[in-house]
C-alpha cells in the first residue's frame, strides 16, 4: 500500500515524514511530527493513535523503541499495522505486523527509518534510504523528495502511486512544510511542482511568522513597510 521515510536531520534537528501510496489522501493520517520531540509514520491498516500516543510518549522522554513498543502492544490489531519512529536524539525504531501485505518490511538506523508494504520488493526501501543519504547537505524537503522519487523509481507501490506527502517541522508547533497531493495520476511529479512553487512563494512567508520567541514575527514589519 505504502512506503515512507521518517527522519531527524543531523544538521538542523528538524523532523520529517514523507510517503507515497496507491490510495488517496496519504498525508491525512500517516504523518506525525512535533518539534524537539520526534516523528512517526503509521501505515498499513492505519491506527492514528500509534502516531498520537507515540508522540506523547516521545515527549515524555521515552526513546523511540520503547515508545513504539508501548503503543503497538496496546493495539489488538497490531499485526495489520506498520510504523516507523525517530526521537529527539535520533534514535529510531520500526514495526511491521505479520499480516501486512507482501512485500513488506522496514530498515532503520541513526536518525532515520524507512518502511513499506505491498511493494514490488525491498529495493524500494534501499533506494529511498540511499537517496536520502546521498543528498546530505541539502534542505530537508529536497532530501525527502529525492528519497520518495528514488523509491518510486525502484519499484514503489505495486498498484502504482495515487497520493504523496512531505511533512517537516522545525522549531515551532506549526509545520515548516506540509505538502500533500491527495489524488493525482502522477502524485510525485505534482508534489515536486508544489515543493518548488511553494518554496518560492509560501516558505518565505512561513519563515516570517510569529514564533514563541518573537510574537510579532517579520510579516508585520514587512506589511508596515509596504513589502507585503
Amino acid at each position: 500500500m505504502t512506503f515512507s521515510i521518517v527522519v531527524r536531520c543531523e544538521r538542523t534537528g528538524h523532523f520529517g515524514v514523507a510517503a507515497v501510496t496507491g490510495t488517496p489522501g496519504v498525508g491525512t493520517l500517516l504523518t506525525w511530527a512535533k518539534a524537539d520531540v520526534g516523528a512517526i509514520a503509521t501505515q498499513g491498516w492505519i491506527n492514528p493513535y500509534l502516531g498520537i500516543d507515540g508522540l506523547d510518549l516521545l515527549g515524555n522522554g521515552h526513546p523511540a523503541d520503547k515508545a513504539l513498543q508501548a503503543v503497538v502492544s496496546l493495539d489488538d490489531d497490531r499485526e495489520l499495522r506498520q510504523a516507523g519512529a525517530v526521537d529527539a536524539l535520533g534514535r529510531s525504531a520500526a514495526f511491521t505486523g505479520g499480516a501486512c501485505a507482501d512485500w513488506c518490511g522496514h530498515e532503520h538506523g541513526d536518525g532515520w527509518s524507512v518502511q513499506g508494504n505491498l511493494l514490488e520488493g525491498h529495493e524500494t526501501l534501499e533506494a529511498c534510504a540511499k537517496a536520502y543519504f546521498d543528498s546530505e547537505g541539502k534542505d530537508l524537503v529536497e532530501r525527502l523528495m529525492a528519497a520518495l522519487e528514488a523509491g518510486e523509481e525502484a519499484g514503489g507501490d505495486r498498484r502504482g502511486a495515487r497520493s504523496a506527502t512531505v511533512f517537516v517541522v522545525a522549531s515551532e508547533l506549526y509545520p515548516l512544510w506540509d505538502l500533500r497531493v491527495d489524488d493525482h495520476d502522477d502524485p510525485l511529479h505534482e508534489l515536486r511542482r508544489l515543493s518548488e512553487r511553494l518554496g518560492e512563494t509560501l516558505l518565505p512567508q512561513i519563515l516570517k511568522l510569529p514564533t514563541r520567541r518573537d510574537a510579532c514575527g517579520q510579516l508585520r514589519a514587512d506589511s508596515d513597510a509596504g513589502l507585503v
